[in-house]
């Protein structure tokens, strides 16, 4: 099965193979919210409280069929995670972190809803709640979820790099990042 991945306009398009072997988390930490409004997206990426709804799989299981040539990405820091986009119409894609051997991806929910597959059906109901102390407003939602959420992220990530997978990344060729980052200033 895969579920739909494209942008708002649909110049990038493609899907996410393996649904189910993804883990669904809400992260309402001060960078995502940054990201949001660097581009613009707050109302369409955040929810009241400032959390994002982020899909985390392997970078092996994102395929793009077009548009690819317009992903750019960002930087809120020199040395941050890269902030993946489409550079056509502003929709947030994902974060990875700079070494691709690391092999990691979390997708937003922006280019990943879907008039024919919600979210809950490809990937599940969410998780966990992180960064909990970053979210908007009182009372703060409580943490949960965090312990397994790391013990999914350590025994992917471990697992890609002893198998090779983390070599199957459409986000980096030759360990590059396929598109130079923005770094925000100050």
């Amino acid at each position: 099965m895969e579920h739909p991945l494209r942008c708002r306009c649909g110049t990038i398009a493609g899907y996410v193979g393996n649904p189910g072997s993804a883990n669904r988390v809400v992260c309402y930490c001060k960078d995502c919210q940054a990201f949001a409004r660097f581009l613009g997206q707050e109302r369409e990426t955040l929810d009241a409280q400032g959390g994002s709804d982020v899909i985390q799989t392997l970078p092996k299981n994102v395929t793009f069929t077009q548009g690819v040539d317009s992903l750019a990405c960002m930087r809120l820091t020199p040395k941050g995670m890269l902030r993946w986009y489409a550079g056509c119409c502003k929709t947030p894609i994902g974060n990875t972190l700079e070494n691709y051997k690391i092999s990691f991806v979390g997708l937003l929910h922006n280019c990943l809803e879907s008039s024919e597959r919600p979210l809950q059906d490809s990937f599940g109901p969410i998780r966990a709640y992180g960064n909990t102390q970053g979210a908007i407003g009182e009372p703060k939602p409580k943490s949960a979820g965090m312990g397994a959420t790391l013990g999914w992220v350590a025994k992917t990530v471990i697992k890609a790099r002893l198998n090779g997978d983390y070599r199957r990344t459409p986000f980096f060729k030759d360990g590059t990042s396929i598109a130079v980052p923005t770094v925000l200033t100050r």
